[in-house]
């Protein structure tokens, strides 16, 4: 109720002004008596929504997308707030401003949002130093991307230099090839350079770790990419990133701006694509895309996803998403006669 009451206030300041606003605050309760209660407010706490995947074990599927938290400052709020795990980042080997403002839209007709925010971090040593001193309930994971200034063929290098940085703090690492706001980073997609960026990462020890792919990728690209995901023996795809493409049904007058498209407008397309995914790799699939409600995420662990992660849907349904999500997962494993969400990965599969 609170955050019905603010969210008036919120949406006549410019997008990421909001955001940091909001980040703000969350970064005050942590380490506070408020923490706590916040956690006793908004965590589900129930053996059914135990999850297992990459080897390691979540309170529950529901986590927050990269990009939420790029430099690491709220991990512990967004997990009082009753998130299964945090993924930080994108993270680079480079500090960088990213692209000018303004460069965070929202589509609220159309509960999406559209950014091209341009990999904006504190670089890689910054966030570091950060997460070594991080007390976290719930597993973490660090999204790694490419240096604006970094040349494609130097892209291995920077990519290591952000893993070794980070990798005694992460519990999983996320290799981010298919952001549309970082000039020929979605090239990097392509069979031979995935395969030398992620080869390199796993000589430089990163384990767990996983891809995550656009859902502009046509289906064969999509394929070649499991390939090297099976070759490599990863632990996991994430599916998907944001998209460029515009659906007609958009009403909002944002649409025309540049960046990737998040949100609601996505979510068909992102669980069509946790299925694709799923039914061509044994390995667990993180579905991101649209998820804002207890159905959506269904859908989408139901579709073969073992975790699901959100961003925008915490703009639209304010700090208690997460808790509604899992309870609303209880009431639908219960309907269905699943023991648990780990019952239900792939049951339309």
């Amino acid at each position: 109720m609170l955050y019905e009451a603010a969210k008036p206030l919120l949406f006549a300041l410019p997008a990421e002004t909001a955001h940091g606003i909001v980040s703000e605050l969350l970064r005050l309760v942590q380490e506070t008596p408020l923490e706590r209660r916040l956690a006793r407010r908004y965590i589900v706490d129930d053996d059914r929504l135990r999850t297992e995947a990459f080897g390691l074990s979540f309170p529950n599927p529901v986590g927050v997308a990269a990009g939420f938290d790029k430099n690491a400052h709220v991990p512990r709020a967004l997990a009082a707030l009753g998130f299964g795990h945090v993924e930080v980042g994108g993270v680079t080997a480079e500090r960088q401003p990213g692209n000018p403002r303004p460069r965070l839209f929202r589509l609220a007709e159309d509960r999406a949002l559209v950014n091209r925010m341009g990999f904006n971090n504190e670089g890689a040593d910054a966030v570091g130093m950060r997460l070594a001193d991080l007390d976290l309930s719930v597993p973490l994971g660090v999204n790694v991307g490419k240096s604006k200034s970094t040349p494609l063929a130097e892209a291995e290098d920077d990519y290591c230099y952000t893993y070794e940085r980070v990798a005694d703090s992460a519990d999983y690492v996320v290799v981010n090839v298919s952001s549309p706001n970082t000039p020929g980073l979605r090239s990097l997609q392509r069979r031979d350079r995935l395969e030398s960026i992620l080869g390199a990462l796993r000589e430089a020890g990163a384990d767990p770790l996983l891809v995550k792919l656009s859902p502009d990728l046509p289906d064969p690209a999509v394929e070649e990419a499991l390939a090297v995901v099976d070759d490599l023996a990863l632990e996991g795809v994430i599916a998907t990133n944001t998209t460029t493409e515009r659906p007609d049904t958009l009403g909002s007058p944002n649409r025309a701006e540049t960046g990737g498209l998040s949100g609601a407008p996505i979510e068909g397309r992102a669980t069509e694509m946790v299925r694709f995914v799923a039914e061509r790799t044994d390995v667990p699939v993180i579905g991101v895309g649209g998820v804002s409600d207890a159905e959506g995420a269904y859908a989408k662990i139901r579709a073969g996803a073992s975790l699901v992660q959100l961003y925008t849907a915490l703009v639209y349904e304010g700090p208690g998403v997460a808790r509604d999500i899992n309870r609303g997962l209880l009431d639908l494993l219960e309907r269905d006669g699943f023991g648990s969400v780990e019952e239900a990965v792939g049951a339309d599969l």
